[in-house]
């Protein structure tokens, strides 16, 4: 079973920057795909970005440009750097982590005010 704690959430104001990390403990060794989805207020969860343990990434259409996602093996750590953002990017982001069961972090709320 994966734990995983996020943390760097927080309110921000339009065009400013924020970093997420996901720190994952607990049969760590079977990780592949890490990764972050959000979920808005009356919306559905959608898939924001992804790593493998290769360092192969995938993105949101909507994130590209803008959000950058990292991973440190030796840390078992997960990055989301968000710059630019937009009040449309106001949600709960959660953290995954397949192993190979998807495992999920509790959620940190981020906030963008326009």
């Amino acid at each position: 079973q994966v734990q995983l704690v996020e943390s760097g959430g927080g309110l921000v104001q339009a065009g400013g920057s924020l970093t997420l990390s996901c720190a994952a403990s607990g049969g760590i060794f079977s990780i592949n795909h890490m990764g972050w989805y959000r979920q808005a207020p009356g919306k559905q969860r959608e898939l924001v970005a992804s790593i493998t343990r290769g360092g192969r990434t995938s993105y949101a259409d909507s994130v590209k440009g803008r959000f950058t996602i990292s991973r440190d093996n030796a840390k078992n750590t997960v990055y989301l750097q968000m710059n630019s953002l937009k009040p449309e990017d106001t949600a709960v982001y959660y953290c995954f982590a397949d192993a190979p069961n998807r495992n999920w972090g509790h959620g940190t709320q981020v906030t963008v005010s326009s």
